[in-house]
C-alpha cells in the first residue's frame, strides 16, 4: 500500500497566516497539521508516502520531513503541484509513485479521532471511502444509502438534499484509479473531481463505503483551525500518535535545540 497526502493549494481563507507558509504546516495544538494525516497513514503500516505540495512551500516541507522518518524505514517523497486542478489530479501526479500498488490518499488538512488502520490494512481491491453524518452536507461530497445501508448515489456538493452523510478526505483505491483519473473531464469549476472516481467504482459495484463516529476536523478557516486545536487538546487526540511519530519529533526537536546552542556559543 502506498500513501499520498495532498498538501498543495493556497488556502486563501487563512490569509495572512498562509501568505508565508503552507496551511498544513500551521500548528494544531502541539505539532504541525501535516503530522495528523501522516499518523493516519503510518498507523496503517504504510511505509512509502508521497506528499504533494505547492512550489513556494516545497523547501519548508523538505526541511521538516526530508529525513525525519528515515531511520524508521518510512520513505517520504515530494511532488510539486504548480496549479491545483482538483483532488483527483493527485493520482495522475503520483502515477509513477503508485505504480501497481493500491493507494490511500488523505487530505493534508483532515484530522480524525478514529483510527482507520484496520480498514486500510484489510483493503483488497476496488475502492473504499468513508462517510460521517454532518449538519451541513451541502458543503461536501455526499453519499446516499438504500434501506440496506448500501451506497447508491454520490453527489459533489448537492444543491438539493439527498443525505446527511458527507465523505471526508480519506480514500483507498486499487491502482486502476490512475486510469480512471485520466478519463475524468474537468467540472464546471474546472477541477478533476474526486467524486467521479467514487462513481467509477460505485457503478462497477466495487465501492465500499464505511460510516464512522468520532471527530472529523477540517481546519480550513480561522475558527475551525482554533477549534481543531482545542478539540485535539480537550479530547487528548494528540495522545493517539504512533510511537514512531512521537519519537521522530522528539529527536528532531533535540537536534534543533543542539544546533541553536552551537550558534549561541
Amino acid at each position: 500500500m502506498k500513501g499520498i497526502i495532498l498538501s498543495g493549494g493556497t488556502a486563501t481563507r487563512l490569509f495572512p497566516l498562509t501568505a508565508t507558509t503552507s496551511k498544513q504546516l500551521l500548528p494544531v495544538y502541539n505539532r504541525q497539521m501535516i503530522f495528523y494525516p501522516l499518523n493516519t497513514l503510518i498507523k496503517a503500516g504504510i511505509k512509502d508516502i508521497l506528499i504533494i505540495v505547492a512550489p513556494e512551500h516545497s523547501g519548508q516541507y523538505l526541511n521538516l520531513l526530508g529525513s525525519i522518518f528515515k531511520k524508521y524505514s518510512i520513505n517520504i517523497y515530494f511532488e510539486v503541484q504548480k496549479l491545483p486542478r482538483g483532488l483527483a489530479e493527485a493520482f495522475i501526479l503520483g502515477e509513477a509513485f503508485i505504480d501497481k500498488d493500491p493507494v490511500t490518499m488523505i487530505l493534508g488538512d483532515n484530522i480524525f479521532e478514529k483510527d482507520f488502520a484496520e480498514e486500510i490494512k484489510n483493503f483488497k481491491s476496488g475502492g473504499l471511502i468513508f462517510a460521517k453524518k454532518v449538519p451541513d452536507p451541502e458543503r461536501f461530497g455526499v453519499v446516499k444509502f438504500d434501506e440496506n445501508n448500501k451506497a447508491i448515489q454520490i453527489v459533489e456538493k448537492p444543491k438539493d438534499w439527498i443525505s446527511d452523510y458527507a465523505i471526508p478526505g480519506l480514500y483507498v483505491y486499487d491502482n486502476r484509479v490512475i486510469g480512471a483519473a485520466k478519463q475524468v473531464r474537468p467540472s464546471d469549476r474546472g477541477e478533476i473531481e474526486i467524486t467521479e472516481l467514487h462513481n467509477f467504482y460505485l457503478q462497477s459495484g466495487e465501492l465500499m463505503v464505511s460510516t464512522f463516529d468520532g471527530e472529523w476536523l477540517d481546519a480550513g478557516t480561522f475558527d475551525t483551525l482554533l477549534e481543531a486545536g482545542n478539540i485535539v487538546r480537550d479530547k487528548k487526540i494528540y495522545e493517539n500518535f504512533d510511537p514512531i511519530i512521537n519519537q521522530a519529533i522528539e529527536e528532531f526537536n533535540a537536534e534543533l535545540k543542539a544546533l541553536a546552542k552551537k550558534r549561541l556559543s
